[in-house]
């Protein structure tokens, strides 16, 4: 019952991090002290998916599933969790390469803003 537990935590944390690594450059426009966790964060999704690598909640989770009686998966946190929500087919390279630029666009336009554009006003 605990592994169960602590298997819907981490899906959660896991789920939570890949959201501050995407959208965390909000968080600078209240405070740029914000940047020391989102850089490396968002560097380290960048690397992930560009080198497909698979995060290490992955496999904690797949062990924890185990131990509860539930299925494990195969790939990543993202191929399962995360991409049937926004796309019907498995994920691809090219997908992974896709996710991994749009993190650098929309950190870059955020970044963008909060230290140019918020900085001129």
């Amino acid at each position: 019952m605990l592994n169960y537990w602590l298997v819907n935590i981490i899906v959660i944390v896991h789920f939570s991090f890949v959201l501050f690594v995407v959208f965390g450059a909000f968080l600078l426009i209240w405070s740029r002290k914000i940047i020391w966790l989102h850089l490396p964060a968002a560097i380290w999704g960048v690397v992930v998916e560009y080198c497909g690598w698979i995060c290490p909640l992955t496999p904690l989770e797949n062990r924890l599933r185990y131990s509860a009686g539930r299925e494990i998966y195969k790939g990543g946190f993202i191929e399962n969790n995360i991409m049937p929500i926004l796309y019907p087919d498995n994920l691809t390279r090219e997908i992974q390469y896709l996710l991994g630029t749009c993190v650098i666009i929309i950190n870059g336009i955020l970044y963008w803003y909060v230290f140019v554009k918020r900085k001129n006003r």
